[in-house]
């Protein structure tokens, strides 16, 4: 009986302290929860059993863990700063075709993915045909920007137009001004392709002036520099804009084929053939 009474004891001894024990891990976890520890909270029971079992020590699981929770958060942020940036598609460097467009020099590209020019205020302006590659290797830098924290905005150059306007309507122009205006990086996207008033000229202007050797700005066109002055309906606002734009920058003429067309003509001979 005695016997009987002793085990009894003990299990409910051990009983309570495995219930303290998962009480204590319970805990743990839902602090990492609050925290927003996530991974570590998702990954936490399997270090558990490793150290259980002797198989690393606590300090290894701790540092792996952190480790891998650091490696999220990263990655988690870097997407939220894509997805801030408002790309129209997810295109990068390591994904551009230099040998169908040699005239792109690959070295200065990898220059400016360092970021280096935006430490110097200084602009990228791409000229060539559709279909060249300009947006690609403008969402590229951006893409590349977002993942060194550099804070980015991709937009098209009539969307762009559009907003400035319909702020100028309903007199926010000036806030709005500066929300563009604090951008580290701002890409204007096709510059050239849809017509621009004399007044909406004027809006570009006042924009890349407030950036003027603040911030840096790439912009995509089709459109020679010197005919920037038809397209903007104004001679002086096209000349103003360029002395801004131009005075700091890196201007990447790409003369080649269409990479559309080239798909396009691809598909086609496939069909052919079929």
């Amino acid at each position: 009986m005695k016997k009987l009474t002793s085990i009894c004891l003990t299990t409910s001894v051990f009983m309570t302290r495995l219930g303290s024990k998962m009480n204590q891990y319970q805990r743990l976890v839902d602090n990492l929860t609050k925290l927003n520890l996530h991974n570590m909270a998702a990954a936490i029971a399997d270090y558990r059993q490793q150290v259980n079992d002797d198989q690393i020590s606590f300090s290894e699981a701790l540092l792996e863990l952190t480790d891998k929770e650091i490696a999220y958060q990263q990655q988690e942020s870097l997407k939220r700063r894509i997805k801030r940036a408002r790309f129209p598609i997810i295109k990068r460097l390591s994904e551009f075709d230099y040998q169908f467009q040699p005239s792109i020099n690959q070295q200065q590209i990898a220059e400016f993915a360092t970021m280096s020019f935006l430490d110097n205020q200084e602009n990228i302006i791409f000229i060539g045909s559709p279909g060249v590659g300009k947006t690609h290797l403008s969402i590229g830098l951006g893409i590349e920007a977002c993942r060194q924290g550099v804070r980015t905005l991709f937009i098209n150059c009539h969307e762009l137009i559009l907003r400035l306007e319909a702020a100028q309507g309903k007199q926010h122009l000036e806030r709005v001004m500066r929300r563009y205006e604090r951008y580290d990086l701002l890409i204007i996207d096709e510059l050239g392709y849809l017509p621009i008033s004399a007044n909406e000229a004027k809006l570009l202007f006042q924009l890349i002036n407030g950036r003027y050797e603040r911030k840096s700005t790439i912009i995509t066109t089709n459109v020679p520099l010197s005919s920037w002055g038809t397209v903007l309906h104004s001679t002086a606002t096209a000349e103003a804009i360029l002395d801004r734009l131009v005075y700091h920058s890196h201007v990447i003429k790409i003369k080649g084929k269409s990479y559309r067309l080239a798909s396009v003509n691809s598909y086609t001979a496939q069909i052919m053939h079929f």
